[in-house]
């Protein structure tokens, strides 16, 4: 007879923790509110470091066929071809260069000429990889659907929530959206980090992860309203977000150790798609726990508002 081992799972939080979340609530809407102001003034100032998605150019990648590329060759040689600016990083392995040419005047024809310069100029030493293309009017048409995309994504949640729950559950999500999207672009200004259609999607994924966080913690907040109805508004908000902070914590802390190892070893190419996706998650957890439920009570909510939960209906016995 074997006996098995009962392995007992150990709790991380501890049960009936309630910090004093909403004690905090003024600070942290100060601080967002200060971090919002500063995303927009360097959002307008130093605006963003766009990719050839956006505007436009030619995106060639290579690798060299012995040893490692010689990027300081390589960025004398194609400078001297006259074609604007000239970005060359290593990719992956030591041989792999990507090189990025800036929009040259002309049609297509031109970005392709261009391509085939800095080809022969490269010479035998390095075979092609991948050539990639993107005129004026693909750009600009690719900028306002990356916008669109990220609009049409917030007031879908934004309805979404406000079909579930009630408006003040709605706006505190939409402000949350908000404040981790403007937050974000800003850090991506900031650093002049590349921003492409791969970031779009990382855009996307982020106020997904966000909305979540946001969706768990509304729904105990209204399961609670029902339950302790005599409550104080700012009592229940603590409450609530307390019994959802271990699930927010935990599952926040599983997603950046999986973020952070693609960061180390996934290599340059999708090194800013997941950096947005780290710093997203960071503030999407923010924002769900110190912004967006915190709203609610400067919106208000009427209690009635809430309706009970239906009755079970009784088992039909034969």
């Amino acid at each position: 007879m074997f006996l098995v081992p009962d392995f007992k799972g150990h709790d991380i939080f501890p049960h009936h923790l309630n910090l004093p979340i909403m004690r905090y609530k003024e600070l942290c809407f100060g601080i967002s509110l200060l971090l919002m102001v500063i995303s927009l003034g360097l959002i307008f100032t130093k605006g963003f470091n766009l990719g050839v998605d956006f505007k436009g150019g030619s995106l060639i990648e290579v690798r060299a066929k012995s040893g490692e590329a010689d990027l300081s060759d390589m960025r004398s040689s194609l400078t001297a071809l006259g074609l604007g600016s000239v970005q060359i990083q290593n990719i992956g392995a030591a041989g792999d260069v990507l090189i990025r040419i800036e929009q040259q005047e002309g049609e297509e024809e031109a970005q392709q000429a261009a391509a085939k310069k800095v080809l022969d100029t490269l010479g035998d030493g390095y075979e092609l990889r991948r050539v990639e293309i993107v005129g004026p009017a693909v750009s600009g048409e690719l900028r306002m659907t990356g916008l669109i995309a990220v609009i049409v994504a917030c007031i879908a949640i934004w309805a979404y929530v406000w079909f579930r729950f009630e408006w003040q559950f709605s706006v505190g999500v939409l402000v949350g959206l908000a404040h981790d999207a403007l937050i974000t672009a800003g850090v991506f200004s900031l650093f002049q980090l590349q921003f492409d259609l791969g970031i779009v999607a990382a855009f996307l994924a982020m106020l997904g992860y966000s909305i979540n966080d946001s969706i768990v913690v509304a729904d105990r907040i209204r399961e609670n309203m029902r339950k302790y109805k005599k409550m104080p508004l700012t009592e229940l908000l603590n409450l609530s977000i307390n019994e959802t902070l271990s699930r927010t914590v935990l599952t926040g802390v599983t997603t950046l150790v999986v973020l952070i190892s693609l960061i180390v070893f996934g290599g340059e190419v999708i090194r800013n798609f997941v950096f947005c996706m780290l710093f997203g998650v960071i503030i999407g957890t923010y924002s769900s726990v110190f912004i967006s439920s915190p709203l609610i009570e400067y919106l208000g909510i009427r209690r009635d508002a809430m309706d009970e939960a239906p009755a079970k209906a009784p088992a039909q016995t034969s």
